[in-house]
């Protein structure tokens, strides 16, 4: 596979937040791909299940030669040796590793979904998407990430850390 740009959301809210994002940036670039971008991070609120810690999050773009199901199982395996253990939908995490755009691949398995099915109902990956790829358009709405920002109707804050 050529060397594709793909655009990741981390997340944590177990422990120490703002380590378990650092954990997992060093894990990306060790095993995933090179990391060309990164967004400040920004606190919100749970989404989904509402009743456990506020999450950081923060985006990441990064350079790889995976294809998308080899980064997917690289990225699942960070997570669990990050301490992720998957209970629940929506459960709180040491670590959540999403992949919001693979370049500008469509993909649509029953492993896989690209772009992130959610992205443009989710203030807490747009905002920090913005701040490293404002212009970048999504591939099947075709929308740019400051576009699909400003229709969006999510309303929890989302703030710098």
């Amino acid at each position: 596979m050529i060397n594709q740009s793909v655009y990741l959301l981390i997340g944590s809210n177990v422990g120490d937040r703002r380590k378990h994002l650092s954990d997992a940036l060093w894990a990306i670039e060790t095993n995933a791909g090179v990391i060309r971008g990164r967004s400040s991070i920004y606190e919100t609120a749970a989404w989904g299940k509402t009743n456990q810690p506020s999450y950081y999050n923060q985006a990441v773009r990064i350079t790889t030669f995976l294809s998308p199901p080899e980064l997917l199982a690289q990225l699942q395996l960070i997570e669990k040796s990050l301490g992720r253990e998957r209970v629940e939908r929506w459960g709180q995490r040491t670590i959540d590793i999403d992949i919001l755009f693979f370049g500008d691949l469509i993909i649509d398995t029953a492993d896989l979904t690209v772009p992130h099915p959610e992205l443009q109902n989710r203030k807490f990956a747009l905002v920090p998407m913005a701040e490293i790829a404002d212009d970048l358009i999504h591939p099947k709405l075709f929308q740019t990430v400051h576009e699909l920002l400003k229709n969006c109707h999510d309303t929890l804050a989302v703030k710098k850390v």
